[in-house]
């Protein structure tokens, strides 16, 4: 009798509690809020610090922007992008970017192959080798800047002094940054001195994480290391290449302090790149629209460039 009582009062606590309301519970088993909780800070954050800015930015570039107060701005349309278009000092700093481009990015992904590779192999302070590879890309762009300023300034120049005293190679010294095509080699030292260390960074993580089966079956086979570096490692690591690739090019049109410190766009305009050349136009001429219009046509032209190169790496299978 005494069971029968419990089981009916157990089935009636049952009834009751399949009755009550209930928080409505995601797939996972958490309230429907518990992800918004987490999405709504980070959000927030993008639309303050992203989203507006560039909302902002394009809604400049639309207008002859006046900065003065109380001095309102004329709308001009899409005048300062057909401006850009039609502006050779602005095609000229987008080939220096090109060349430095050129210079700096196989460079970068060449030498960061080799030294990762070197690195991955078992030898002595293999710690140490890693660390001096890293630490330029940590330190300043402006010491650094300045530091490579004085070694190849004309007058009293280490780079000079090395050439002209020690290996006799050269009997004046030479305007390494006075000189169009020597000042882009001087940025483009620089660059890939600073940046290749980044390069080995992400080479070597892909390389250890290459399964060493593949390279066990192949060293069965006969391969020899070349051959087991090109058919296995190579195939391997073909998407930390596009990773790598995509991002180097985007930062060599991104260059910008080691322009403005080591030659100033100078002489005349012909080192300009276009982060430089947009700054002038802003800060120096106070053409904020110009400059926010030429910011869009550089971020279009980046965004297929970087479209052609996921074509390139796409996988054929």
């Amino acid at each position: 009798m005494s069971a029968d009582i419990l089981a009916s009062d157990s089935l009636a606590d049952a009834s009751d509690r399949s009755s009550r309301p209930r928080h409505r519970r995601s797939a996972t088993g958490f309230a429907w809020w518990v992800p918004w909780a987490f999405l709504v800070p980070g959000l927030a954050l993008f639309l303050l610090i992203v989203a507006y800015p560039l909302l902002r930015s394009f809604q400049i570039s639309l207008y002859d922007w006046s900065i003065v107060p109380g001095k309102a701005s004329t709308f001009v349309g899409f005048d300062n992008y057909v401006r850009g278009f039609a502006d050779s000092q602005f095609w000229l700093s987008m080939s220096n970017a090109g060349i430095y481009l050129l210079l700096t990015v196989p460079a970068q992904i060449v030498l960061g192959l080799f030294f990762a590779v070197l690195l991955e192999s078992r030898m002595p302070a293999r710690t140490l080798y890693r660390v001096l590879f890293y630490l330029p890309v940590v330190t300043s762009w402006v010491v650094v800047s300045l530091l490579f300023k004085y070694l190849f300034t004309t007058q009293g120049g280490a780079i000079n002094w090395f050439l002209m005293d020690v290996l006799h190679v050269i009997d004046q010294p030479v305007g390494w940054l006075e000189n169009r095509w020597t000042g882009l080699l001087a940025l483009s030292i620089l660059g890939v001195w600073k940046g290749v260390g980044w390069s080995v960074v992400i080479f070597l993580a892909a390389l250890t994480a290459v399964s060493r089966d593949l390279h066990e079956a192949a060293a069965i086979d006969g391969a020899n290391a070349w051959q087991r570096f090109r058919n296995v490692s190579l195939p391997a690591i073909r998407k930390t290449l596009l990773f790598v690739s995509v991002l180097l090019v985007i930062g060599a049109f991104n260059v910008f302090i080691s322009v403005l410190l080591m030659t100033g766009g100078g002489p005349a305009g012909s080192t300009e790149v276009p982060l430089t050349y947009m700054y002038k136009q802003a800060f120096d001429f106070l053409d904020f629209g110009y400059g926010a219009a030429l910011s869009f046509i550089l971020a279009v032209f980046i965004f297929a460039l970087s479209f052609v190169q996921f074509r390139l790496f796409r996988d054929k299978d």
